[in-house]
């Protein structure tokens, strides 16, 4: 959520940095910011005349013990003091009403996209930052990772469908072992190389872990919402770790000494898909459940385009440890998402498809989410301010699953287990047709 201090003595830059992204409607955008500034310019009024009341407040209280030190009847002043408490009452109602209204507006607001990052309306500005491996020449028609799983017994789309409908799917043997293995070789990576904590968070929230993220509001079409029991709160299967992770520290202040802190998490995560029918429609690509494990990172705010750098290089390790090619782009203003201020995509060759295709998204959000979420931190002596939040994909695991099929598969369709992964797969080195 932007500041809405920031957006008063600094309106003209917020404004042309926010048109920099793509759908951003003009007019819309000076409306929103108008309505915002004129909320909070009344509520500074109204906070302004309970000063002013809680002084008098104050006087008049001290003449209250003046009084009764020299035995006068102080009954009038008395209740002139609960006069001033029922206005003071009333007007903080009134400001915190006019402060949910302006909270309201800000929370459909995206964040403002870095200035370093390219200009653009789409992902066809985006900028590729670098790129690791040679893709793999085959001798042979290469076949994708649905070909490859359904010869192997291991990938069953039609018995997910049955169980569940479109767009699930079923693991079998050792395509399952796969990508337990994958999740434990991503998960050990971080954590015992990398300096990350651990945690295995929930997967159902509640709805002020999204909003805090920036999921909700706009994009609750894009989550499964749960049915609640009347007077319990509204809940909903989380489409990333991001969520749970994130919220460890919601309204909470963060010793300054403690950053960055760093979080890896394995989830499953859940997304409805809403406006991408039709869209890769077939395999694991696009699949309403899938499991990632995730990186979170609260940082100061001085120290984290420099977080970024170095946990956009994690997520990456794990496709150099599994010697599978890729590239990392950095995303322009119109193709970043709704709470990102700058984003890496790391993309992994995939031959079946002869294209790079996404499979980390590594962001920084400054202090959008945390302001949105009331996560501070604090040095000695300071004053609290907001953290930065970052997160990445470290990686998504169905998708690091489909790129070791299609890049390690072999003329007779069997695939090899990449060396690395070995110890994970009981020493398994290959997966053929039994």
């Amino acid at each position: 959520m932007l500041d809405v201090k920031e957006i008063r003595t600094n309106r003209d830059t917020i404004e042309r940095r926010l048109l920099r992204r793509s759908g951003v409607d003009r007019a819309q955008l000076a409306r929103d910011l108008d309505e915002a500034l004129r909320l909070d310019e009344e509520r500074r009024a109204l906070q302004g005349k309970s000063q002013k009341l809680e002084e008098q407040r104050n006087s008049t209280s001290r003449e209250i013990g003046m009084k009764k030190k020299k035995g006068e009847d102080t009954r009038e002043t008395e209740a002139a003091v609960r006069q001033i408490g029922e206005e003071i009452k009333k007007l903080s109602a009134e400001e915190a009403a006019l402060d949910e209204k302006a909270r309201q507006i800000l929370l459909a607001i995206p964040n403002t996209p870095s200035d370093s990052i390219p200009d653009g309306a789409d992902s066809s500005a985006n900028r590729e930052a670098r790129k690791w491996g040679e893709p793999r020449k085959f001798e042979f028609k290469v076949k994708d990772h649905v070909d490859l799983g359904e010869g192997l017994g291991i990938l069953d789309f039609a018995r997910g469908a049955k169980i569940s409908g479109a767009r699930f799917s079923v693991l079998f043997k050792e395509g399952a072992q796969l990508e337990r293995a994958l999740i434990n070789f991503m998960v050990d990576l971080h954590a015992k190389e990398h300096g990350y904590t651990e945690c295995w968070p929930p997967v159902i929230v509640n709805e002020t872990s999204p909003l805090g993220t920036g999921q909700l509001p706009k994009f609750a079409v894009d989550m499964f919402a749960l049915e609640s029991r009347e007077g319990e709160p509204k809940r909903y299967l989380i489409p990333t770790a991001e969520v749970p992770v994130t919220n460890l520290h919601r309204d909470e202040i963060l010793p300054a000494e403690e950053l960055p802190k760093k979080y890896v998490a394995y989830s499953a995560c859940f997304r409805s898909e809403a406006g991408s029918y039709g869209k890769d429609v077939r395999g694991l690509i696009r699949q309403h459940q899938f499991d990632k494990v995730e990186l979170v990172q609260f940082a100061r705010p001085e120290e984290s385009y420099e977080v970024l750098e170095k946990l956009t290089g994690h997520a990456e390790e794990v496709l150099k440890r599994l010697e599978i090619p890729y590239r990392t782009v950095e995303l322009c203003a119109g193709d970043i998402g709704f709470s990102s201020a700058k984003t890496y995509d790391i993309e992994v060759w995939l031959p079946g498809s002869s294209a790079y295709r996404e499979i980390s998204s590594c962001s920084n959000f400054e202090d959008f989410q945390a302001r949105r979420a009331g996560i501070r931190f604090k040095e000695k002596g300071g004053k609290a301010r907001p953290v930065h939040t970052l997160n990445g994909s470290g990686l998504a695991v169905g998708r690091t699953l489909i790129a070791l099929l299609e890049n390690y598969q072999e003329e007779d369709g069997s695939v090899l287990i990449p060396v690395a992964l070995r110890p994970y797969m009981g020493g398994l080195g290959r997966i053929a047709r039994k």
